[in-house]
C-alpha cells in the first residue's frame, strides 16, 4: 500500500454552514479516529483541531460556508486521518501571521489555527486572496 488514501474508497464529504454541522464534524472525526485506531488523546486532539477549522469557516468564509473531506490515509506502516477543510471565502492576507499566536482579526485570543496546528502530525494551510483557504491536517496512529 503506498501513502494517500486507504483502499479505494473516496473521501466522505461534508457541508458546513451553521453552528450544528460542529457536531457532524465532530462525530465523523471520532468515527474514523477510532475506525484507524487512534488512542483517547490522539483522537480528542484530531477532533478537537477539526472542529475549531471548521468553526473558522464559519466566522471568515463567505456566507459562512466550506466543506469537510475526511479520509483515511497510511504511510510508513501507519494509518492515519486526513481531513481537509475547505472554503470559497476571502482567503487569508498573511498565513505567517495568521499562524502565530496571538494574532486575530477578530479581536479573540488568536490561538486558532497555531493551536490546531501544535494538535495534529502534519498541518499545511493554502490561502489565496479572493479565492478561498484550505486547510489539511493529518492525525497518525502512534
Amino acid at each position: 500500500m503506498t501513502a494517500g488514501a486507504v483502499a479505494d474508497r473516496e473521501p466522505s464529504v461534508f457541508d458546513i454552514a451553521d453552528e450544528t454541522d460542529l457536531i457532524w464534524v465532530r462525530k465523523v472525526l471520532r468515527n474514523e479516529a477510532e475506525t484507524v485506531g487512534l488512542n483517547l488523546v490522539d483522537a480528542t486532539k484530531l477532533i478537537t483541531a477539526g472542529s475549531e477549522l471548521a468553526r473558522n469557516i464559519l466566522y471568515y468564509a463567505t456566507g459562512g460556508r466550506g466543506r469537510m473531506s475526511v479520509e483515511q490515509v497510511y504511510r510508513q506502516g501507519r494509518l492515519g486521518v486526513r481531513a481537509t477543510f475547505a472554503d470559497d471565502g476571502p482567503g487569508i492576507a498573511d498565513i505567517d501571521a495568521a499562524l502565530t499566536d496571538g494574532y486575530s482579526t477578530r479581536g479573540s485570543l488568536g490561538l486558532g489555527l497555531p493551536g490546531a496546528r501544535r494538535l495534529v502530525d502534519d498541518m499545511t494551510l493554502t490561502s489565496v486572496a479572493g479565492s478561498g483557504t484550505t486547510v489539511v491536517i493529518v492525525k497518525w496512529q502512534r
